[in-house]
């Protein structure tokens, strides 16, 4: 009798705190305000699906991170274009969201299979928790090379408009209207975007700079505002930079040509060799088979 009273007390202390928790819960939801999202990037859709999370986690934890942290965040995303879809904020919350979800599903897989570990759910925290940088850096890589290839397209264009009578606003605009989409015409458009709101032509374009961090935007950058402060040609100027970064297109494709055999000799003596080695000694190896002779 005595242990059906404690059980019947446990559980009624165990539905008691749950009920706690998830009141906590709802008040701490409550709390937090609701995003305008107008101006930035539509999420994707996984992500849109665990984003009332993602600001939860934002609101009670990641914005109290050290300033230093945050800032270094920031100029992170604004290099790799992910500025425009989430904060620094919100990339320190996706973190620690993927921290707690992977060893989470993890667990539940492990267990499926009697083999649940620390050891194995406390790396798949880390991973979880380190996967959203390494996402990053190919994202700013992919982000890299595809400005590059669209930069002697675009320098081309600004170019052959401003040679043609029009001014820098211009020749932006046309630029934008007739070069390829990617993250260089987005960058363009915010340049200009800029330039119509009052922002300065040479603060616009060092904005510019600023997010994409590149030597070539660095030099197409201070060729424009050079141009403008000595009364130079700006048509001359650019013609020059654009004939220099189809020169480095076409250095680095031949690079890259040079360097493929070199890339393709594992995957020849790891798959291709066995291969053709078991095709070629199959036929031999079974007539000798057939003989008697092995």
């Amino acid at each position: 009798m005595s242990s059906s009273i404690i059980g019947i007390i446990i559980g009624l202390m165990v539905g008691f705190s749950v009920m706690l928790a998830f009141q906590s819960l709802t008040s701490l939801k409550s709390e937090v305000p609701s995003e305008d999202r107008e101006y930035m990037d539509p999420l994707p859709p996984m992500l849109h699906r665990v984003w009332p999370l993602i600001t939860f986690i934002e609101y009670h934890l990641t914005a109290r991170f050290p300033p230093d942290w945050l800032e270094a965040t920031h100029k992170r995303l604004q290099e790799t274009g992910v500025g425009y879809l989430m904060s620094a904020e919100q990339f320190y919350a996706v973190r620690v969201f993927a921290a707690i979800f992977a060893p989470l599903i993890g667990g539940i897989l492990l267990s499926a299979i009697d083999s649940v570990d620390f050891v194995w759910l406390l790396l798949l925290a880390l991973s979880g928790y380190f996967f959203p940088l390494i996402w990053l850096r190919d994202v700013r890589e992919r982000r890299r090379k595809d400005v590059m290839r669209a930069l002697p397209v675009y320098l081309d264009f600004i170019t052959m408009a401003v040679e043609a009578g029009l001014n820098l606003n211009g020749a932006l605009n046309q630029a934008m209207d007739k070069g390829p989409a990617g993250p260089l015409r987005n960058e363009l458009y915010m340049v200009v975007r800029d330039l119509r709101a009052g922002v300065p032509r040479a603060d616009a374009l060092r904005r510019m700079e600023k997010r994409l961090d590149m030597e070539e935007i660095t030099s197409f950058v201070g060729t424009v505002i050079q141009a403008e402060k000595m009364g130079a040609r700006l048509g001359t100027a650019l013609r020059v930079q654009a004939l220099q970064r189809r020169t480095e297109r076409f250095q680095r494709a031949e690079k890259l040509a040079m360097e493929a055999p070199v890339k393709l000799i594992l995957p020849l003596i790891v798959f291709i060799f066995p291969v053709t080695f078991i095709v070629l000694a199959f036929p031999i190896v079974m007539k000798f088979l057939m003989e008697g002779m092995l």
